[in-house]
């Protein structure tokens, strides 16, 4: 597959999270991150080094025990951030069903 822009990556970003458990991990890990931040930013800046590792260790877990698969960051680190963050608020808004239902088929 010839990724490269992000509306590449998108389609193989929303396969590889096809089961509603992967997703669910990965928007607690995206959300715990952006707490972190806050913490490191509000009181010791150290915090900043567990930003990575609270937001991957769900991401991750999520791909090699739920969906067995490859997390996508190992090939396309900066798309994949930002798919994470597109799917957490598409799973907010309720609308990430639709982007699965969509985009399974396609290769």
């Amino acid at each position: 597959m010839d990724i490269r822009t992000f509306a590449d990556f998108w389609p193989y970003y929303v396969r590889a999270h096809s089961k509603p458990r992967t997703r669910l991990l990965h928007a607690i890990g995206s959300v715990l991150a952006i707490a972190t931040l806050g913490i490191a930013l509000a009181t010791n800046r150290w915090f900043f080094f567990a930003v990575p590792v609270v937001g991957y260790a769900f991401a991750w877990y999520a791909h090699f025990f739920v969906e067995h698969n490859k997390p996508a960051t190992f090939g396309h680190p900066f798309y994949s951030l930002a798919a994470d963050y597109r799917m957490l608020f598409l799973m907010l808004a309720g609308r990430m069903d639709g982007e699965v239902a969509k985009h399974a088929g396609t290769r």
